[in-house]
């Protein structure tokens, strides 16, 4: 058994509207303890004085792409399973290094690096693994070149394998089947064109109604649930009506759109960094013109679909959604929420609402007993600082997940 005391803090549980001092809290093995107002007493256990810094969960992004290790994906066409596990690696870590204790992976990442994690042989978040996005012929999950007619190999080319085409109810409702055969949390689809893929308009519906029901259907009866990539009212109701649980980012949502989201409580999963990112920096990693005019059409509507959701009364997780070389600015994302949110908003939107949204209300984004220790202190209030999450981890000197220190700067 191993106890972790964490001592001489100011607590903040995003329950919370500020940040609590006087609190002591202890860890036993993977999970919390106790979490006291008053002197804990133990034998045996790791003593951390935490110099009156913030504890706090451990950050959780609803929207990464850990294999994704290109900003133009199309460079992945060139990039084998090795080496993109071997990317991945490095990305986990720098996530992790970050504070966030916990991603969903949206599209790509696998059972098999979900065990590596699991197990200790890589360094990493915990991950929810949604296998293959699963889109339609000519759709943003289509990775194919329009001079190539027929399926490419998935095993030396990074991009086929994150991605999966499925035409009609049947053949979608097998892709989703093989996909939770394969061991994922949930199911990613596509329902509306994107900016990374070349062919399709942002504003192009993809899955019919019935291929979308028979996704949601049958991940329903798994267990499971949908997310779908969708940008405009059209493709967000679209989805929605059909059974979708989550609405990744949303950018051009109206007041129709997501007060019907809200009715079905659903959730939107907002990234704004990725564009305000892929506008700085996405050219001279190889990101088109097309691509880059397809971005500068989303980005204006980011802070202002935060505001909509928010009169609506649905609720937005964290996501960064950030490709290849641009994912060390992931925690930027909380730095472009607050000119339309509070700090206290965006810290529960990265905690206890992206909690409800992976379905572990009371296991992660609190501070409580019977949580898992994932854990992070902060050399000061984020409250008062957002700043303080950005510097890769710099101003994180102890980073604990599953009861285990990633990170211990103090002893």
């Amino acid at each position: 058994m191993s106890l972790v005391l964490f001592r001489n803090l100011t607590l903040l549980d995003p329950r919370w509207d500020e940040p609590r001092g006087g609190y002591e809290v202890l860890v036993e093995d993977e999970l919390i303890k106790d979490v006291s107002a008053k002197p804990i007493r133990v034998e045996g256990a790791r003593v951390v004085d935490c110099g009156r810094r913030t504890l706090m969960p451990g950050l959780i992004d609803c929207h990464v792409h850990v294999f994704l290790s290109e900003v133009n994906i199309r460079n992945l066409e060139a990039v084998p399973l090795t080496l993109m596990t071997a990317r991945a690696s490095e990305l986990m870590r720098g996530m992790l290094d970050r504070g966030f204790t916990t991603v969903r992976d949206t599209g790509g990442a696998d059972w098999g690096i979900k065990v590596a994690v699991e197990s200790g042989l890589i360094a990493g978040p915990r991950l929810f693994i949604s296998g293959r996005a699963i889109g339609p012929t000519g759709g943003h999950s289509d990775s194919r070149r329009r001079t190539d007619g027929g399926a490419s190999c998935n095993c030396c080319n990074a991009m086929v394998y994150c991605m999966a085409i499925a035409d009609g109810p049947d053949n979608v409702r097998k892709m989703v089947r093989e996909q939770m055969r394969q061991g994922a949390d949930q199911i990613k689809i596509m329902c509306s064109g994107g900016v990374a893929s070349p062919y399709d308009p942002l504003d192009s519906l993809q899955f019919s109604p019935a291929e979308i029901a028979a996704a949601t259907d049958e991940a329903a009866a798994f267990g499971r649930y949908v997310l779908a990539h969708a940008y405009t009212p059209e493709a967000i109701t679209r989805a929605v009506e059909n059974g979708v649980r989550t609405i990744e980012h949303g950018n051009l949502i109206d007041a129709p759109s997501a007060k019907l989201l809200g009715s079905k409580d659903g959730y939107m999963i907002a990234n704004l960094v990725t564009y305000y990112v892929m506008k700085e920096r996405a050219a001279q990693f190889g990101m088109t013109a097309d691509m880059l005019a397809k971005n500068d059409l989303v980005l204006e509507g980011g802070l202002r679909s935060l505001e909509i959701c928010k009169q609506a009364g649905v609720e937005v997780g964290y996501g960064s959604d950030l490709l290849g070389q641009l994912q060390v600015e992931q925690s930027r994302e909380f730095i472009y929420r607050a000119e339309v949110l509070k700090p206290i908003e965006i810290v529960r939107q990265a905690t206890t609402v992206a909690a409800k949204i992976l379905r572990q209300e009371g296991k992660l984004g609190v501070v409580e007993p019977g949580a898992f220790a994932d854990l992070i202190l902060v050399d000061g209030n984020p409250l008062a600082k957002l700043e303080l999450f950005l510097d890769q981890g710099a101003h994180l000197p102890v980073i604990m997940k599953a009861g285990k220190f990633h990170k211990n700067a103090l002893n």
